[in-house]
């Protein structure tokens, strides 16, 4: 069980370097890599609000924040990291311009593991409110 929870989070720690990659850059390809085929994953609002199948419809996804977020989205502090043999949950802080308009929030995103590979992500939120 230890081998299986450190290979867990190991596969998550770099799914997350890559996925903080993503945000900054807008290139998301690495964090894409590592995605399995039959991943799965849930927003809670707007387009994609709701469970989302397949490694396509993550590329989507991810091209809309690239979009929404087009001078990147720079995580500010990663606050805890929490995780058991399947799962790791990151908890951090970001801000940019969404749209054009200064934006600061506080995330969970949760990255299920299976193998070497992210199966599922689940993202929640919530505003820190205006950025001054």
């Amino acid at each position: 069980m230890a081998q299986e929870s450190e290979n867990t989070l190991t596969v998550a720690h770099q799914a997350f370097e890559h996925f903080q990659h993503g945000l900054a850059t807008g290139e998301w390809n690495q964090f894409l890599d590592m995605l399995t085929e039959d991943f799965s994953f849930w927003f809670p609002m707007g387009e994609f609000h709701g469970l989302n199948q397949g490694k396509e419809k993550a590329r989507e996804f991810f091209q809309y924040v690239s979009e929404a977020f087009s001078s990147g989205l720079k995580l500010t502090s990663l606050d805890h990291v929490t995780s058991n043999e399947t799962t790791v949950v990151f908890e951090f802080r970001d801000e940019g311009l969404l749209f054009g308009q200064p934006y600061k929030n506080r995330v969970a995103v949760s990255f299920d593991v299976r193998g070497n590979k992210i199966c599922g992500y689940r993202e929640y939120f919530g505003s820190d409110g205006k950025s001054n």
